[in-house]
């Protein structure tokens, strides 16, 4: 398989990596500009830039570069000055993090889900839609995501969580949004929404709080969810409730 291919192969399988890239070399070097390496989190490569030392201090910079904020770096090196090889040459070679792509669960396969789950889809999102009925969850009505046929509460009491997760929860039925927000509220998400109006809201908190949660755990929850831009259709609801996922993606912070 070229290496390419298995860039292809790590987006769809979500896995995240450094992509290491010669983009200068000046005398003896064992790659040339243009040469390639992958490096994955546990440290297994694809492809080099020429091994030995020069590979070796690579790899430790784009394990580096996984655990940091930035998402690209520069390297140069003087190969025989700095790490003692024969080859008497210099490389620069450029690093450019490639994440896992954020994760979205919609709980619930309704008219609005619908609409949510293709639009999250075509911004990066990888997306899970979870109902347990089958007239609605279904492949051809939620192309390019994975559906699940279960019910969202017990999904929902399954999930480990991380800060790639962003949970949407649109279920048919207030008691069973109640539920999968309940068995959410312990996760780490990057987001958790509800639809609904501001009126379910607060409804919702004052059980959840009669239920013992507590304020800092309510107040993670998003709900109504979505910005307010006045939307009233299922197509304009998913346009609003993505913008705040997207801003939450690339700052770390609905608005308030």
């Amino acid at each position: 398989m070229d290496l390419y291919a298995e860039i292809a192969a790590l987006v769809t399988e979500g896995k995240p990596f450094v992509l290491a890239t010669v983009i200068e070399s000046a005398g003896s070097t064992p790659q040339k500009p243009g040469s390639k390496m992958v490096v994955l989190g546990d440290g297994s490569l694809r492809g080099t830039v020429g091994g030995g030392a020069i590979e070796q201090q690579i790899i430790e910079a784009a394990l580096a570069l996984l655990g940091a904020p930035e998402q690209t770096r520069v390297i140069e090196t003087h190969l025989t000055h700095e790490l003692g090889m024969c080859c008497g040459g210099r490389m620069k070679v450029f690093l450019e993090k490639h994440g896992a792509p954020a994760r979205l669960t919609v709980f619930g396969a309704g008219h609005v889900a619908k609409e949510l789950a293709a639009l999250a889809h075509k911004v990066g999102f990888r997306v899970t839609v979870v109902d347990a009925r089958p007239e609605w969850a279904s492949a051809e009505r939620f192309p390019g995501c994975e559906v699940l046929l279960k019910d969202p509460a017990d999904h929902a009491r399954a999930v480990a969580g991380s800060g790639q997760d962003f949970y949407c929860v649109t279920t048919h039925d207030h008691p069973l949004d109640q539920a999968v927000v309940e068995a959410l509220l312990s996760k780490p998400a990057a987001y958790l929404g509800v639809i609904g109006s501001r009126r379910k809201a607060e409804r919702f908190r004052m059980r959840l709080k009669a239920a013992g949660a507590e304020d800092a755990a309510l107040d993670r929850i998003r709900s109504p969810m979505g910005l307010a831009i006045g939307a009233l259709t299922p197509e304009e609801i998913a346009v609003s409730i993505v913008a705040e996922l997207v801003q939450v993606r690339r700052s770390g912070q609905p608005r308030k």
